[in-house]
């Protein structure tokens, strides 16, 4: 287990890092309010994890502490979007567009309302 801490944790470290590079570097020199750097490191990252994950489909060209590393570890520590959007696409490949819909609007309704709730509960306990 501690092993596999490790492997998830310094793919998280290299993926953060380079997260905050890619931003830096999209953004350098831009004016304008979207936010490029987070665009670009989310669509990357989905693009990495379909890598990853048809690799791991092929048998053995991927084995499960790579893949714990990249997907989970890397691709976690890039963007988080990346496994949203493989788990979308996983249940329309299933043809679970219940739950597709459900994961899709609840994560979108209730992530605005989470942080909109967070900023909410910070300006009371600070006034």
């Amino acid at each position: 287990m501690l092993r596999t801490i490790l492997i998830v944790g310094s793919g998280g470290f290299i993926g953060s890092v380079l997260r905050y590079l890619v931003q830096l570097f999209v953004e350098k020199g831009m004016s304008t309010t979207f936010p490029w750097g987070t665009f670009v490191a989310n669509m990357a990252g989905s693009f990495i994890i379909g890598i990853v994950f048809a690799l791991a489909q092929k048998g053995n060209l991927l084995n499960a502490e790579w893949r714990m590393f990249l997907a989970v570890g890397f691709c976690g520590g890039f963007t988080t979007f990346s496994s949203f959007a493989y788990n979308n696409l996983t249940m329309l490949k299933e043809q679970t567009y219940g739950q597709f819909i459900l994961n899709v609007g609840g994560s979108l309704f209730f992530g605005l309302l989470a942080v909109y709730l967070g900023m909410i509960l910070v300006r009371a306990v600070l006034h």
